[in-house]
């Protein structure tokens, strides 16, 4: 990645005062951008649904930096993705996750994790949910998955015997939530196998519930509370309740078995141990939000990429054909399954990229600038919300070759990018970039790997439809998601 330049971000990222103004930098409000109405803006153009592809189109119309103003805030829209490394590096120094976000999360009863902290408080729990995630503790965690892995192949087995289809959006939210509760926490909670989806049909209130406040002209919940609001405080008291019970597990597990504190065995029992040392500065309260936080992103970012993944796959098929070659040659059979099979599928995780590049999760990003600074030349005053686009260059002619289409070939390197000279791995930014990059990104890659190999090594995919035909519809609900999507499979001898 570019370190970052006077051209593009002042002060840089090891910066600690504002630059001088001698030079006359444009103002946010000369910008161009959409047009607004008197109070709100251009609030009630941004369609909460598809608020992502809205601000893209004003991109292409505007500029990769226009202003945006959303009832009394006016924002800076960045879409170049050489500012947006610079900015997205420039954390936590030189910007925030957004103070309504904090603020909305604690309204809720939230307890912010690595994802939500700021400041100091997010050194220290970063430090905590990375030692859950090195290397050696992802492959401790490859047992439970592929566990989780082969009862999502008994189900879809028993799926395809009985002549159904799979509804992709449901299906992979229960196997992305039992991946999760087993890989982070250690708790078997089996909805693959069940029916029961307590705690699934909580965490999906959740996340869409924090969108939508966040995006609204008027807290209204703030001063009438409707039965939507009083089921969605039900669901966070008892994800909160699931997740005490989590941790009191952990701890007695820890109490009972001190040889675990040396190799804790899932991502839960690594972060007690790590906020138990003397001069974590980690709390309890700390270590709960990381857990809801684990649940939450590890639930909705893995289900819908590989909705996604399946969709283009199989409008792709020279791109299907060579994957399924390479899961049949090299992975073989789901329960034969190896750390080392699963990263011999280089091709796999080629598609799984240039999924995220056509159609990344978080299609965008606001944060908020703590220090005055210029951006592109625009100054930016603290406190100034910044929309970083992250999709707009990476489907971009100027910047990656035949752009729109579906080419894993590019990630390895084995496309002729003629004139464009730029790679994609410097332009698309799924897991963001700099310190506050994705922790939980190698550990997605390997649940996408291990349930794309399972499909295809016993299955072979009939056919995927969007509802009312044609493209599945982008829906944002704090993540994009596709709406709709059903699979046929037929099952392999």
């Amino acid at each position: 990645m570019n370190p970052p330049t006077e051209a593009r971000l002042q002060p840089d990222a090891h910066a600690t005062a504002p630059v001088s103004l001698a030079s006359a930098p444009r103002e946010i409000a000369d910008l161009p951008g959409p047009r607004c109405l008197p109070l709100v803006g251009s609030l009630f153009q941004l369609e909460r649904r598809r608020m992502h592809q809205v601000v893209e189109a004003w991109a292409r119309r505007h500029g990769a930096f226009f202003r945006l103003r959303l009832g009394a805030r006016t924002l800076l829209v960045v879409s170049d993705h050489e500012a947006l490394n610079t900015v997205l590096r420039d954390r936590p120094d030189g910007f925030r996750r957004t103070r309504l976000l904090e603020a909305i999360g604690a309204e809720m009863g939230l307890t912010p994790g690595v994802f939500a902290a700021n400041g100091d408080a997010w050194r220290r729990q970063r430090r905590m949910v990375m030692a859950g995630f090195d290397p050696l503790h992802v492959k401790a965690y490859f047992p439970s998955l592929l566990k989780v892995t082969q009862r999502l192949r008994g189900r879809w087995q028993a799926t395809v015997r009985r002549g159904g289809e799979i509804d992709l959006q449901p299906e992979l939210m229960r196997y992305t939530v039992d991946a999760i509760a087993g890989l982070a926490f250690g708790a078997d909670i089996n909805t693959l196998e069940s029916d029961d989806e307590v705690i699934q049909q909580h965490l999906d209130k959740i996340f869409p519930a924090l969108f939508k406040r966040l995006f609204s002209a008027f807290p209204r919940w703030r001063y009438l509370t409707l039965p939507a609001d009083r089921r969605l405080a039900r669901s966070v008291a008892a994800v909160n309740e699931a997740i005490a019970g989590f941790i009191a597990q952990a701890r007695s597990r820890l109490a009972a078995d001190p040889q675990r504190r040396e190799h804790p065995p899932n991502l839960l029992e690594s972060m007690i141990v790590a906020a138990d040392e003397g001069d974590s500065g980690v709390t309890d309260a700390q270590v709960t939000g990381n857990v809801l936080t684990m649940l939450l992103a590890g639930e909705d970012t893995t289900a819908n990429t590989l909705a996604w993944m399946i969709w283009l796959l199989h409008r792709n098929p020279q791109a299907l054909q060579r994957a399924e070659q390479e899961v049949r040659t090299l992975a073989g059979d789901a329960a034969a399954f190896t750390p080392d099979r699963i990263n011999a599928l280089v091709w796999l995780e080629a598609c799984a990229h240039e999924t995220m590049r056509l159609k990344p999760v978080a299609p965008f990003q606001v944060v908020e600038a703590l220090r005055e600074t210029v951006i592109a030349g625009i100054r930016v005053p603290a406190g100034t919300g910044v929309w970083c686009v992250m999709r707009g260059d990476s489907v971009d002619e100027r910047h990656v070759a035949n752009a729109q289409a579906f080419e894993p070939q590019r990630w390895l390197n084995e496309a002729d990018a003629g004139s464009v000279a730029s790679s994609p791995r410097r332009i698309s930014m799924p897991f963001g970039a700099g310190p506050r990059v994705c922790p939980g990104r190698h550990l997605a890659l390997l649940e996408i790997k291990m349930a794309m190999a399972m499909l295809l090594a016993h299955f072979d995919i009939v056919g995927v439809s969007a509802a009312g035909g044609g493209e599945p519809l982008e829906r944002m609900a704090f993540t994009m998601m596709p709406v709709g999507l059903r699979m046929r499979l037929r099952e392999r001898a």
